[in-house]
């Protein structure tokens, strides 16, 4: 668990892990990985601003969630970007993420197609 934290919060893994790593960002539940990725540090900070900050508690609450929507918003936009760069934190070269997730998804692009032309003939 102490592990994953670090990993969450952007810290180096040890090359024993770099392969666990890299399935992270390329299993096919990736974009929910991420999305706890982005909680992880997002959460406390959230919680800090609920509680120090002076003001109505409704207002302290709207700010902080909606804080955090935007931010979540803000670093799904650049999604593939982030797992890219965070492979290349890992040693495997740009676009290796992408082009794992292509090849995980490659049997099902063709099968369909296949499929339907046996069917029509």
């Amino acid at each position: 668990m102490g592990r994953w934290l670090w990993y969450a919060l952007t810290g180096r893994l040890i090359p024993r892990y770099h392969a666990w790593a890299f399935r992270d960002l390329t299993c096919r539940t990736w974009p929910l990985r991420h999305l706890a990725r982005l909680l992880v540090p997002a959460v406390p900070v959230a919680a800090a601003l609920i509680f120090f900050l002076p003001g109505p508690m409704s207002v302290r609450i709207t700010a902080a969630v909606t804080g955090m929507v935007i931010g979540l918003l803000y670093s799904f936009v650049f999604l593939h970007e982030s797992t890219d760069r965070r492979a290349v934190k890992l040693g495997y070269p740009s676009g290796a993420v992408e082009a794992a997730r292509r090849h995980r998804e490659a049997p099902w692009d063709g099968a369909i197609p296949a499929q339907r032309d046996r069917s029509h003939t």
